[in-house]
């Protein structure tokens, strides 16, 4: 646990870094909100399309290589963004980053789960996910401060660290089922999804994408949110902050009282956040605001932080002992998908109406989801 929880925190803070530096690179070399918005949709779009193939090429070549390359091709294409700030160039090395995340967001998922008992399996996830989440408290913040402050050099140096995390990966490798993202002890077939365990799987996965539209927005745009630099940091470290606790403590308390009671209710808090995140950013945000958008990011996190391992729970649950690397791409994907249509919907939006408008519509999207919510698997 403790090497994936390495694994974890190196590549995620070259992800997290690069998240909002990126589209502000893309701005720097003269592109609009919409050019900036396409650079994490490609980001992640490439992270889902790769994300469904992870599963075969550990069985293919094991784990340690997929890992490997994984952080190979998250932090190598971070240094060569400083060869040009063009937008073409800027989307083909997101392209390629993709691909390395999507690898790393599978496999260490997966991993998380195979290395404890399914009964422990919240705890086990709340712990991953507490070691993820701390480059968003810390990268993701001060990534696009240290670019406009600094400049881009020392947050694209940033974005190269998961390349130490290479030898971790071949440390986890060896705790894990030799090619294989299955229960150990458990059903040797891993076949085919059937339709009610796709159903079962399609109900977490589009609350998480509902969710994660809106937090893609928010990690994306901030720095253009708000007036002042110090409000874009200050933002994003109460977003990552609260929702590395709350992905943290909220597993421990699945594993006591159950999943599915908790979601409804963070849903609708989603819902009203938004709402008010909305109206927060119609006009960018000024220093005199600052107490109420930095209250209002922190609860974004509590959601977005709660949601991520409520419905990563629902999915495991659903997919069974068999199909752990299944459920785990099934996840990640509808979590890329969020994030990456997220920044492009908003930001497309916000062209002609504004960001106030485009955090709008994302509520209105979580609120579609509540009647999923409100629905208990037997």
């Amino acid at each position: 646990m403790l090497a994936i929880a390495v694994v974890a925190l190196t590549g995620f803070s070259g992800y997290a870094a690069l998240l909002p530096v990126a589209p502000l690179w893309a701005v720097e070399g003269g592109a609009d909100s919409a050019g900036a918005g396409l650079v994490n949709f490609v980001l992640l779009g490439t992270t889902v399309a790769t994300q469904f193939a992870v599963p075969w090429s550990i069985g293919r070549v094991g784990w340690a290589r997929v890992l490997s390359l994984g952080m190979v091709l998250l932090g190598v294409p971070s240094l060569l963004h400083l060869l040009s700030d063009t937008l073409l160039v800027t989307l083909l090395l997101s392209a390629a980053r993709g691909v390395g995340f999507g690898i790393l967001t599978v496999a260490a998922n997966a991993a998380a789960v195979l290395l404890v008992t399914p009964e422990r399996r919240g705890a086990a996830v709340g712990a991953y996910s507490a070691a993820l989440s701390v480059p968003n408290v810390v990268f993701m913040p001060l990534g696009a401060w240290v670019a406009q402050a600094w400049g881009f050099v020392p947050a694209f140096a940033a974005g190269a660290i998961p390349l130490l995390g290479i030898p971790a990966c071949i440390v986890v490798a060896r705790h894990l089922p030799d090619r294989s993202t299955r229960q150990p002890g458990g059903p040797s077939d891993e076949t085919a999804m059937g339709a009610g365990t796709a159903a079962a799987m399609l109900r977490p996965t589009l609350i998480l994408l509902a969710v994660t539209l809106a937090g893609g927005a928010v990690i994306t745009f901030t720095p253009q949110l708000v007036a002042l630099p110090w409000l874009s940091a200050a933002g994003l470290m109460a977003m990552g902050l609260v929702s590395a606790i709350a992905r943290w403590r909220i597993g421990g308390l699945t594993d006591r009282i159950g999943v599915d009671r908790l979601v409804a209710p963070f849903v609708v808090l989603t819902v009203l956040v938004l709402a008010a995140f909305a109206w927060v950013v119609r006009e960018p945000v000024t220093s005199g605001q600052a107490t109420v958008w930095i209250l209002t990011c922190a609860l974004l996190g509590l959601c977005y932080g709660g949601l991520q391992n409520l419905t990563m729970l629902q999915a495991f649950a659903a997919a069974g002992p068999r199909r752990i690397g299944a459920a785990s791409a099934v996840w990640n994907a509808g979590f890329d998908a969020g994030t990456a249509c997220g920044a492009l919907l908003v930001g497309t939006v916000a062209v002609g109406a504004g960001f106030g408008v485009g955090m709008a519509v994302t509520a209105g999207l979580c609120l579609l989801t509540v009647p999923l919510a409100l629905v208990r698997r037997r």
